[in-house]
């Protein structure tokens, strides 16, 4: 289950961390008032008669709806504990005509690894797991690298061991004991030694589940519905289940060759590991909100923990914590993640200085929920609104010219791994060849313009805007202080 700022999984597995539907539907909305008091929660007189600023939500969202063609969205807006949005837009399920409703329910992907983290932190406070273990305490069969990566490097996506799921590394249909996936992460080879670099592993939060199970005794998904989901009302959240009778279900999508197809199947093992196979609606996200806000089921310290940016072996740091993405926007912190698995993406964000929350649900593997909360969120306040697209000077010509020079081969499948720090699991050969019939044909780019430069811990990372005539593309280069590759993301630009 990869967070929304990584896409790592080719087109014919199941994506679960970031298709398009082949017409445009206007389609019905639904809103349930008697849920939301179910909750505890007070309907506001802006949810019931909406303000100017909700309308132009409603309006927005349609609008995104209809451009990246999703079927069906569900969102929450919530100001300092009041419900300003609870609402459901478009399509549950398209084969019956199924509105979208508050009490639809989603898969979670990614966003479920925030509820592991927590599992992990409420053992912490119980004296059976320690952030600073290490994982040959809880599998002794590991390789002998193992013993320098800990807990804590798990939770941060800090520990170097690779995504399994990408690069034919499993088996989608075959289902899995615990014991053999571990054993199916104990044969890749670590991309880094621990705590050098970020690198986000679904991997990892599979041994976390893993590690719940043995230092608890109960299964993760158990100890989260008793310690958790039950005690703030998440009457819906659970694991997944194809078997069970789940009400308000929503199906997933994708897009292939254009033409929408249902969501491919999963071996029900795989769909109950820990890094993001859960199933709740925005009314239980709301829940959730407010347990947050509350400061509930964990200590204050611990969520500290949480929110705490993960600080590399260099002394530098890197905005994510446990399960979390940390940073600031316009002064005030903000607190972040996503999702995509099975034809669902999802992405919850925090505005801390606001007091504001936004979630997004969507039923379709293509959708950027992205986009729809950084559109909301500048609507309520213009502080936060996306910075326009404007490119910026480029101080770095050397890094510009070696970018033509990776496209030019990029375009001829002449990538090397030697040109990386670190190479993701599955990025070899598949991404490449994806890269290459992208460009072959385009020639020489006219136009390289840099629109963002920043750093992520040690890494100095890089978005052109790339033009080939008619056709442009956004492209994402990381490198390391030794100028080698971390980062390197081709994607069309509509």
């Amino acid at each position: 289950m990869l967070a929304t700022s990584t896409i790592r999984r080719v087109p014919a597995r199941p994506v679960r961390h970031q298709p398009r539907v082949t017409r445009s539907h206007r389609l019905p909305t639904g809103v349930c008032a008697a849920s939301l008091l179910a909750l505890g929660l007070l309907v506001s007189p802006a949810w019931a008669q909406p303000t100017t600023a909700l309308e132009r939500v409603d309006e927005f969202v349609r609008a995104e709806m209809a451009r990246q063609k999703v079927p069906g969205v569900a969102l929450a807006v919530v100001r300092n504990g009041e419900v300003l949005r609870a609402q459901g837009y478009g399509l549950a399920n398209v084969e019956h005509q199924v509105p979208v409703r508050p009490e639809t329910v989603f898969q979670s992907a990614s966003l479920g690894k925030q509820f592991t983290a927590t599992a992990v932190m409420l053992l912490v406070e119980a004296g059976k797991v320690g952030l600073g273990d290490p994982l040959t305490r809880y599998f002794p069969l590991a390789p002998e690298t193992w013993r320098q990566i800990t807990i804590q490097n798990l939770l941060t996506h800090t520990s170097g061991i690779p995504e399994y799921e990408t690069g034919g590394v499993i088996d989608w249909q075959r289902d899995f004991s615990e014991d053999s996936l571990a054993k199916l992460a104990f044969a890749l080879k670590l991309e880094f030694p621990a705590g050098s670099r970020w690198s986000y592993s679904s991997t990892g939060y599979v041994l976390l589940g893993i590690i719940i199970h043995k230092a608890s005794g109960e299964f993760y998904g158990d100890l989260l519905r008793e310690r958790v989901f039950g005690p703030l009302g998440m009457s819906t959240t659970r694991i997944i289940s194809e078997a069970d009778i789940v009400p308000n279900r929503a199906a997933g999508y994708r897009l292939v060759d254009g033409e929408l197809k249902n969501q491919d199947w999963v071996s029900p093992s795989l769909n109950t590991t820990a890094d993001g196979t859960l199933y709740f609606s925005i009314l239980d996200l709301i829940a959730w909100d407010r347990g947050l806000r509350s400061g509930a089921v964990l200590r204050t310290e611990s969520w500290a923990r949480v929110f705490e940016p993960v600080k590399l072996t260099s002394g530098r740091s890197y905005p994510y914590g446990f399960g979390w993405g940390v940073e600031e926007i316009n002064g005030q912190k903000v607190q972040s993640h996503g999702g995509a698995w099975q034809g669902f993406r999802t992405y919850i964000c925090r505005y801390l200085g606001d007091g504001l929350t936004i979630a997004v649900l969507a039923n379709l593997a293509d959708a950027n929920p992205r986009r729809f909360v950084d559109g909301i969120a500048g609507i309520m306040d213009s502080t936060l609104a996306p910075p326009p697209e404007v490119p910026i000077p480029d101080r770095e010509p050397a890094i510009s010219a070696r970018l033509r020079a990776l496209l030019a081969a990029a375009a001829q499948g002449g990538l090397s791994p030697a040109q990386f720090a670190y190479v993701r699991a599955g990025f070899f050969p598949e991404t490449p060849k994806r890269f290459a019939a992208m460009l072959r044909d385009l020639g020489v780019p006219d136009q390289v313009q840099l629109f963002e430069r920043k750093e992520l811990g040690d890494d100095r990372v890089y978005r052109y805007r790339v033009g080939y005539g008619q056709k442009s593309f956004d492209v994402r280069l990381g490198l390391a202080p030794d100028d080698r590759i971390t980062v390197l993301q081709i994607w069309p630009r509509p």
